[in-house]
């Protein structure tokens, strides 16, 4: 198999604390690229797990049409302004930032408290602006997840009145990009592929951290692949009926109809359920006398037998076996 090689051959951190990382991955087969590139973005964009603001409480708000005295910001935006705030909880529980702002005041995402589980990635971005003698008081939950997840106005847990649900992302990636380079590899001239993958993370991890993260879980997909072994299922063959284990001596047959059926090696009932009415006749010395014997005495047990061969579960051929 192939041996590649993975190369970061850029990083860079923005004004917004987003990173931006470039990885070179080849040589790889033809075709193995674009198998892998596809993979590794399709997780990257919706498969890695991330942290993001789910709701906001502002005091003296119930609705988002509200608006606040002495705040430039109307509610939307402020909800809006806490939506793209890239934060990086390290819990798996609800945790609850609280700011309470006295005018004049520019807000920013950095003067909310949060406990030491939650890092605020971008502290500059602006939350609001209020203005001389108001105050603004906020309550921002923070919860980890994988996605995207509307707002559930149906779900009475989430439905206080003045509990403003936001529609989360908790997508820690904001763009992947891929492309494919061929390049001639001197021996025998064969052509390799490299892929070349950019990747923006909003800061909340790393661009390195992202791309193992996303190839650990594409190799957990696949792990049980490597292993699949097929097992054949035999099937349980059904228990015969009661009626079928009756022996033949019990049918009450005359010692003609008897002794015929003894030597066509039939010893039970489950041994006539084979036979037909023709089969029966077929039956060395065994008349339509004999044959309606047998008939009526399996009727009396709730059994009975088709008139035809060409209906019956036996053929002639099977009937000789038993006379042999």
């Amino acid at each position: 198999m192939l041996q590649y090689q993975i190369d970061r051959i850029d990083h860079q951190v923005s004004n917004d604390r987003s990173q931006t990382g470039v990885f070179l991955i080849g040589p790889l087969e033809r075709g193995q690229a674009t198998t892998l590139g596809n993979s590794l973005r399709r997780v990257l964009m919706g498969g890695l797990e991330g942290s993001a603001v789910t709701a906001v409480r502002i005091a003296g708000v119930n609705h988002e049409y509200a608006t606040i005295p002495g705040v430039r910001e109307d509610v939307l935006d402020i909800l809006l302004n806490c939506k793209q705030i890239s934060v990086d909880s390290r819990s798996q529980e609800l945790e609850i930032g609280r700011l309470v702002v006295t005018g004049p005041a520019d807000v920013k995402a950095k003067d909310i408290q949060f406990s030491s589980q939650v890092e605020v990635v971008d502290g500059d971005r602006p939350i609001a602006t209020v203005q001389e003698g108001h105050n603004l008081e906020l309550e921002i939950h923070v919860e980890r997840g994988v996605g995207y997840r509307p707002v559930d106005r149906k779900n009475e847990e989430t439905s206080a009145i003045d509990l403003l649900q936001i529609d989360a992302v908790f997508m820690p990636i904001n763009r992947v990009n891929f492309t494919i380079d061929e390049t001639a590899v001197a021996e025998g001239g064969s052509t390799r592929e490299r892929l070349k993958m950019e990747l923006v993370t909003d800061g909340s991890t790393s661009p390195d951290d992202a791309l193992a993260e996303a190839a650990n879980q594409l190799i957990e997909l696949f792990q049980p692949l490597a292993t699949v072994s097929m097992v054949e299922e035999i099937p349980e063959e059904p228990e015969p009926a009661a009626e079928a284990q009756i022996p033949l001596e019990e049918l009450n047959l005359s010692v003609r109809a008897y002794n015929c059926l003894k030597r066509a090696q039939v010893n039970s009932v489950s041994d006539l359920m084979g036979f037909s009415y023709e089969d029966l006749l077929e039956i060395k010395n065994f008349g339509s006398k004999s044959a309606d014997e047998v008939i009526e005495a399996l009727e009396r047990i709730g059994i009975s037998i088709p008139q035809s061969r060409t209906s019956a579960s036996v053929s002639y051929t099977h009937l000789r076996a038993h006379e042999t």
